[in-house]
């Protein structure tokens, strides 16, 4: 099949099969796609699911319906809703985007992806996503799902991520100058739908016939991944102090760093040899518990440390939390990890 007919065959296959989603205008609608939230569904959705991203999608913009408001959001209340979510620093080059959107570009998101690129927080996935589809320049589109549908697509066997550059080539090629963005988001929903990572349906796949690595009967080995290195593991202490009256001692993380400028319990540094490091003089007792995370780069093993303290409490770290106050799910993962062995740990006392 030529280029032009695999696009065309795509096109027509996504105005039936589109899926339904809350950011997405569907293909023949009268509405024009809003490029708040074509960019606020793009950065949530970056190593993360769909299914994971909806609620919170959906919540950010019944409370922040426009960049402006989101700009003038309190960089708290921000964080607390995106606890959860992972990945700390979008929530944080969030607010910076939607501030530098308002304060330099009079609340409008640029049309061009060389623009766009210079937005906090936006990389060449996210403005390419956002020049496509809101603004239907004829940008390649390059997430996981369009990567290996390029790879089956034209038998690429060089593994990732050394073939991306090749990829992103054979996804210009195929970019038509009409209708790029719902081009990019069909691409994007046949391998989420089709052409998945295991077991591709390619009885049903639209591009079955121009597909070269299906041809060759590759398609389920591509695209081949180089070898990952193992992760390796760190290690500290979690504390989590509980006042007389019930208030619970937590501390603002630094901006910098993982779980930036989110509301957490206070914590030992994370390293191979991990010191105590109590953020009040108490009775600190161990319960034999761990918390266990894994983030990008490393696993993470906390050793649980429980304290029942006086209201006099002095902390050198950190403040008292009202108990009617404090909302759990306003934590990061990882602290909702700490708080839930905590309860449990309490509860068995």
């Amino acid at each position: 099949m030529r280029e032009r007919d695999l696009s065309g065959a795509l096109l027509d296959w996504y105005g039936t099969h589109a899926r339904t989603l809350p950011w997405r205008v569907p293909p023949g609608s009268d509405r024009v796609p809003d490029p708040y939230r074509v960019w606020l569904s793009e950065i949530m959705l970056q190593q993360t699911t769909v299914a994971a991203v909806t609620a919170y999608f959906e919540r950010f913009t019944a409370l922040w319906p426009t960049v402006s408001e989101l700009a003038a959001a309190p960089d708290a209340a921000v964080m607390a809703e995106w606890a959860g979510l992972g990945y700390y620093a979008r929530a944080r080059n969030l607010l910076k985007c939607a501030r530098v959107v308002v304060g330099e570009h009079g609340g409008r998101f640029p049309a061009t992806e060389a623009a766009l690129l210079t937005l906090p927080g936006i990389g060449p996935y996210t403005a390419a996503a956002i020049a496509a589809i809101a603004y239907q320049q004829p940008a390649p589109v390059m997430d996981g799902n369009i990567e290996r549908v390029m790879a089956r697509l034209f038998a690429v066997e060089e593994p990732l991520p050394g073939c991306k550059p090749t990829l992103k080539a054979h996804a210009a090629r195929l970019t038509p100058a009409q209708r790029p963005g719902d081009h990019a988001q069909a691409l994007m929903d046949l391998g989420a739908t089709i052409c998945t990572p295991k077991s591709p349906a390619c009885g049903i796949c639209p591009l079955l016939r121009g597909c070269a690595a299906r041809a060759r009967g590759i398609a389920a080995e591509v695209p081949r991944k180089a070898p990952k290195p193992a992760k390796p593991v760190r290690s500290g202490f979690v504390y989590v102090a509980r006042r007389a009256d019930g208030a619970i001692l937590l501390e603002t993380r630094p901006d910098r760093g993982l779980l930036g400028g989110m509301l957490a319990f206070p914590t030992s540094d994370w390293s191979d040899a991990p010191t105590e490091d109590a953020p009040l003089d108490a009775d600190w007792r161990d319960p034999g518990l761990e918390v266990r995370h894994t983030f990008t780069h490393f696993h993470l093993r906390l050793g649980l440390r429980l304290a029942e303290v006086p209201r006099d409490a002095a902390p050198r770290r950190g403040e008292f939390h009202d108990r009617a106050l404090f909302r759990p799910s306003s934590l990061p993962t990882l602290m909702r990890k700490a708080f839930d062995l905590s309860q449990g740990a309490r509860r068995r006392d």
